[in-house]
C-alpha cells in the first residue's frame, strides 16, 4: 500500500511560509543560505522514491507556473514535470501539467489513491491540504526539514485549534548546514 508523505521546510517555531509571502520568498526567503549538496541530494532521493505528487491548489498553481519553464533543473526538474500530480481543490475546474483534479470526497479519494499500485505519494507545501489530511488521519509520514531560524510569525504547519495527536520519531538526519530532517509517523496504538 502506498503512503502519503508530507515533506515540508519549517522554521524552529513551526513556520512553513515566509511571512512576506511571495515577495519575501523572491527576496531570499528564510530557507535560503542553508542549502548545499547534502540537502539537494536528500530532496533528489526523496523525489525519486515517489511516483506521484499530491498538491493543494496554491502549491499546484505556483509549481505549474514555474517548473515547466525553469531552465537548468536537470533530472530533478524532468522528474517534477513528468510525475503525475493529484490536485485537491474546490475552486479549480481543470488542471494541466500532467495533473488530475481530485473530485468528490477527499478522504475517499485519498484512500483510493493509497490502494493503487506504485510508490509513495509526496506532498510539498500545500499547507491547507496538509492540515485537512492531518485532521482526518490520512498522512502516513511527516518529513520536516527544520531550519535554524525563528520568525515569530507566518503560516504554521500546525495552526492552533488542533486536537492532540502523538507522532513517533522514526528517523533523524542532521545536515552540515545546521538543518535537521525529522521524520515522524502517526503513533497508532
Amino acid at each position: 500500500m502506498r503512503k502519503i508523505i508530507v515533506s515540508e521546510y519549517v522554521t524552529l517555531d513551526g513556520v512553513m511560509e515566509d511571512p512576506g509571502g511571495a515577495e519575501g520568498f523572491k527576496h531570499g526567503g528564510w530557507s535560503f543560505g542553508f542549502g548545499g549538496a547534502e540537502q539537494q541530494q536528500y530532496k533528489f532521493e526523496e523525489l525519486f522514491a515517489c511516483d506521484a505528487l499530491l498538491l493543494g491548489r496554491r502549491t499546484y498553481e505556483g509549481f505549474a507556473a514555474a517548473w515547466p519553464n525553469m531552465p537548468g533543473t536537470g533530472a530533478y526538474g524532468e522528474r517534477m514535470n513528468s510525475l503525475p500530480k493529484y490536485v485537491a481543490s474546490t475552486t479549480l475546474s481543470e488542471v494541466t501539467w500532467n495533473a488530475t483534479l481530485i473530485k468528490g470526497d477527499l478522504a475517499e479519494e485519498i484512500s483510493k489513491l493509497k490502494q493503487e499500485a506504485g510508490q509513495d505519494v509526496l506532498i510539498f507545501g500545500s499547507g491547507e491540504l496538509v492540515h485537512t489530511l492531518h485532521e482526518r488521519d490520512l498522512i502516513d509520514e511527516y518529513r520536516l526539514m527544520v531550519f535554524p531560524v525563528v520568525l515569530g510569525s507566518g503560516k504554521r504547519l500546525f495552526p492552533g485549534g488542533n486536537e492532540k495527536k502523538v507522532l513517533k520519531l522514526v528517523e533523524t538526519r542532521t545536515l552540515g548546514s545546521g538543518v535537521v530532517v525529522l521524520t515522524y509517523q502517526p503513533d497508532k496504538p
